[in-house]
């Protein structure tokens, strides 16, 4: 059971109040990991700005979402794994191939998206010390850059926070993410 608070609009903290306040009405509900990270408002906004900064990154949606779900199965996040599921599924268009692969630990047969699977799951394994790595060189391989390698950086530690987050949190899965249920 957890002892951390899971806040709505009105409970939060007012620096969370209005991040929450709009998450509820742009998605119709506040997903457990913001209502959670309210609880210390710097940590919810430094969670946001990871991920607005990961979302402008040159990886396309279903690349972001193969970093997202890899480091958050290898970290075993169920909720992660979960609400990247239906990120992938239904606003970036991941293949379901693709996605039973990664939600299986797996790598999936596209061999760009494996080589990136691999890469992000190196960077988790080996914290970080992926240089002369063999996931680093079929990353490269694969066609993507130094530069991309930095961005897959960037989506892990983006995960690192919210995986370690509702590890500590307990967090619950909310019903919109229910159907993509997952357990490692």
């Amino acid at each position: 059971m957890s002892t951390f608070p899971f806040h709505t609009p009105e409970s939060a903290p007012a620096a969370a109040r209005p991040i929450l306040a709009d998450t509820s009405t742009r998605l119709g509900f506040v997903p457990n990991l913001y209502a959670g990270l309210a609880t210390a408002p710097p940590v919810l906004h430094a969670y946001l700005g990871l991920a607005q900064q990961f979302a402008a990154t040159s990886l396309s949606p279903i690349e972001r979402e193969v970093v997202s779900l890899a480091a958050s199965a290898e970290h075993q996040c169920r909720f992660c794994v979960a609400a990247h599921s239906m990120l992938a599924t239904n606003m970036a268009g991941m293949p379901a191939a693709v996605l039973a692969a990664l939600r299986d630990g797996r790598e999936p047969e596209d061999p760009r998206l494996g080589a990136l699977a691999a890469f992000a799951r190196a960077m988790v394994e080996e914290r970080g010390w992926v240089a002369g790595h063999p996931a680093y060189q079929r990353f490269l391989a694969a066609g993507f850059s130094p530069a991309q390698a930095l961005e897959v950086l960037l989506g892990v530690t983006q995960k690192v926070l919210s995986n370690y987050a509702n590890h500590l949190m307990g967090t619950e899965l909310n019903e919109a993410f229910a159907g993509y249920r997952w357990e490692p």
